[in-house]
This record gives structure tokens, C-alpha cells and sequence, in this order.
């Protein structure tokens, strides 16, 4: 009896690349991506950075204020979640940490007025930290939202940020992230999404950008080369090539920040590394504290 024949899988389809934009953007230096996501166990990160600290509780704190019954959504119970979800992460010493507590709750206290005249704080967003979804021709693409509103029967994507650099029209449009969840929102939702704000709380001001069906063609474009990149990198190494040789290093002054800075000998040499609370800019003049530290009333 001959042998049984072999079925042949060469014309089938490939799967789906499944990424998040911060995923995909990773590949801006592709041995960063290989410390992150091809490593196995993954490489050992360096310390947490303050200001991903203040970041992190800021938007902890956005999301938990549409938690709040609408009758409580005051700036000063926004302010006083960044006093209840506070973490020391990253910071010189115990007074720099508090200082930045403050900062961070004064800016949540003054954005939350503003967007009282924006919007009434009773009317509930489509989505706070809604995870959606969508596909292309090449990916499978998720991820999460700060706060997704609707205006005018439209959606709109709300990217909170606490950077120190003030942003533009031009960081709003070119933000592959955006793109992705306004095309990822409009398909999970079944309701259009075009436009995209990055609500900067440190200057107060939002840079927004309203997408066309052709900015949204050029984002999936750049989205899908960067898999199609990525996916090839793969392949090679799955042939036998050298990790280290396939995702190299894109060294330069960024690297000082980077989190695998002090096991990457190419990243090391084109850098100077940056102490935790680097990253923090300037406290703005000490005034009176935006709300106490007792819970929300």
C-alpha cells in the first residue's frame, strides 16, 4: 500500500499580522522590537520613568471620572483620582513625587473645567478606555482609546497627553495611532469616525485633525508596510539567519531613553542615558493644591 500523499498548504492565505499601533511604531528601531516582542524570555527593561508615572495616573484618572455618578463629575473629584491612584514610580525622592502629584492634579482639575464648557460632564463619552478592532488586506489591528465622543452624530478620538512638548495640527494628522482607531472606532461602532484630538492637560490646548477616506488610505498604507516589514524580518530569522543581524539596531540620540538602553551596545554608544525623572520638563509656580486627598464627594 503506497504511502499516503502529501497535502500541499503553499496556496493558502497568510494569517492575518494581529498588532497595536504602539506595536507597529515599535519597529521604528527594530532591535527595540526584538527586545519587546521576539525575545523569549523577554529582555530585562531598565527602571520605570517618572514620567510615564504622571502619565499613567492622569489617564487612571480621566477613566475613572465617567465612573463617578454624573452629579460628582467636579474638577476637584477629577483632581483628587490622581491623589487616590498615585504611584512613586521613577521619581528622585519622596518631595519630587509629591510636587508632580500636585502638578498633575492642578492639570486634571483645570482641563476638567475646561471641557465643562465643551461638554456637560452628565453626558456619558461612546467609549473611556474602549478597546476596538478592525482588519485590512495585511492586519489585524486593536487597541485601546482614551475616550471616544460623539459630536454631530459623528465619532471623534480623544488621546489624552502630558508630555512637556506642546503639540500641533500636524502631530494630530500624522499619528498612525489615530488613524487606526478612528478606522478601528468607525468599524467597531458602525458609525463614522473622521476626526482626532490630542488633548495635551500641561498647555491646556487640543490639536485636532479631520481625516479624509485618502489620509486614512495612506495610514492603513504605512500601517500595512511596516507588518509586511516586520512579518519578512521573521521569516528570515525562521530561516536561520541571526536575530541580532536581521533587527538591527536605529541608534541615535533618542536611545537615551529608551528601556533596553543598557543591554543594547549600539544604542549605549549613540546616547547618553538619561536619569528616570528626566523626562519630567519644569514645575510650573506652586499655587494653591487643586483638591485634598480624601475620596470623591
Amino acid at each position: 500500500m503506497s504511502a499516503p500523499e502529501q497535502l500541499e498548504f503553499s496556496g493558502l492565505p497568510r494569517p492575518l499580522f494581529a498588532a497595536t499601533p504602539s506595536k507597529l511604531t515599535t519597529f521604528d528601531c527594530p532591535r527595540r522590537y526584538k527586545f519587546t516582542y521576539v525575545d523569549r524570555p523577554a529582555a530585562a527593561r531598565g527602571p520605570a520613568w517618572a514620567h510615564n508615572t504622571v502619565g499613567a495616573a492622569v489617564h487612571v484618572a480621566l477613566a475613572r471620572f465617567y465612573q463617578l455618578r454624573p452629579e460628582d463629575r467636579t474638577p476637584r473629584n477629577g483632581a483628587r483620582l490622581v491623589h487616590r491612584n498615585w504611584q512613586e514610580d521613577g521619581f528622585a525622592d519622596p518631595e519630587q513625587s509629591d510636587a508632580w502629584r500636585l502638578q498633575a492634579a492642578r492639570w486634571v482639575g483645570r482641563y476638567l473645567q475646561e471641557e465643562e464648557h465643551r461638554s456637560p460632564p452628565s453626558i456619558d463619552p461612546r467609549g473611556v478606555e474602549r478597546t476596538v478592532a478592525t482588519r485590512t488586506d495585511v492586519l489585524a489591528v486593536s487597541g485601546r482609546v482614551d475616550r471616544i465622543d460623539e459630536r454631530d452624530g459623528e465619532l471623534v478620538i480623544v488621546d489624552y497627553k502630558t508630555g512637556r512638548s506642546r503639540l500641533g495640527p500636524d502631530d494630530a494628522r500624522g499619528s498612525l495611532a489615530l488613524a487606526l482607531y478612528a478606522l478601528a472606532a468607525e468599524r467597531t461602532l458602525h458609525q463614522r469616525c473622521r476626526r482626532v484630538e490630542l488633548h495635551h492637560l500641561p498647555t491646556g490646548t487640543i490639536a485636532g485633525f479631520e481625516h479624509t477616506d485618502e489620509s486614512l488610505r495612506r495610514q492603513i498604507d504605512r500601517a500595512e508596510q511596516t507588518a509586511t516589514d516586520i512579518v519578512a524580518s521573521l521569516d528570515t530569522v525562521a530561516g536561520g539567519a541571526d536575530p541580532d543581524d536581521v533587527f538591527e539596531p536605529a541608534p541615535g540620540p533618542r536611545c537615551g531613553w529608551c528601556d533596553f538602553r543598557r543591554i543594547c551596545p549600539e544604542g549605549s554608544a549613540a546616547s547618553v542615558g538619561q536619569p528616570p525623572w528626566a523626562g519630567l520638563g519644569e514645575l510650573e509656580s506652586s499655587g494653591p493644591a487643586a483638591a485634598t486627598e480624601s475620596s470623591p464627594s
